[in-house]
């Protein structure tokens, strides 16, 4: 028993530091966007996009979100997730067709920013928005630049992101990867 043990043991270090080597060469920046169609008004999607307040109403795994006062003029949000406390600053806000926010923690082994672009599709009674969300971010440690990569994939907080909105909306949501790479 003892020998399967060691066996094991070595195997998880070898796969540990080979995950470790092959993070390495993945740079650390990354671009990735996705877009999805919502039943909604750009305006209405804009509106849900920028209420951080009520966050907790409709997104997965955001359980408290707190108003920090303004820096240089902008608002800031932290917003306590499954992951942790993360502070987001909010650098554009330009009702109804730009949002942009950035993470606002120096000290995240992440971080970047979320551009969100509101554009109107269809007409009368099929009019809805096209969302955009283009994240321009970076990952610091390597092991987590390999996780990011190749497990959870630079899409799926987006991806996330998207369908809690949709639900929040009554829509089944499908978001579509435009970009992924780094």
């Amino acid at each position: 028993m003892k020998k399967w043990t060691l066996i094991v043991a070595g195997a998880l270090v070898v796969l540990i530091l080979a995950v470790q080597v092959f993070g390495t060469t993945i740079p650390v920046d990354h671009v990735a966007t996705s877009r999805a169609v919502f039943a909604q008004s750009p305006e209405a999607v804009y509106d849900a996009v920028a209420d951080h307040a009520n966050g907790t109403a409709w997104r997965t795994g955001l359980s408290k979100v707190e108003r920090l006062d303004d820096r240089n003029g902008r608002a800031v949000w932290r917003e306590e997730t499954e992951f942790g406390p993360m502070t987001i600053r909010v650098d554009v806000a330009q009702r109804p067709s730009l949002y942009v926010t950035t993470i606002a923690d120096e000290e995240l082994p992440f971080g970047g920013s979320w551009t969100y672009t509101f554009e109107p599709v269809g007409e009368g009674a099929d009019a809805g928005c096209l969302l955009t969300i283009k994240e321009e971010g970076f990952v610091k440690p390597a092991i987590f630049r390999f996780l990011s990569r190749y497990v959870f994939g630079y899409n799926a907080t987006k991806d996330r992101y998207m369908h809690d909105l949709g639900r929040k909306f009554g829509e089944e949501i499908t978001p579509e990867h435009v970009e992924a790479g780094g």
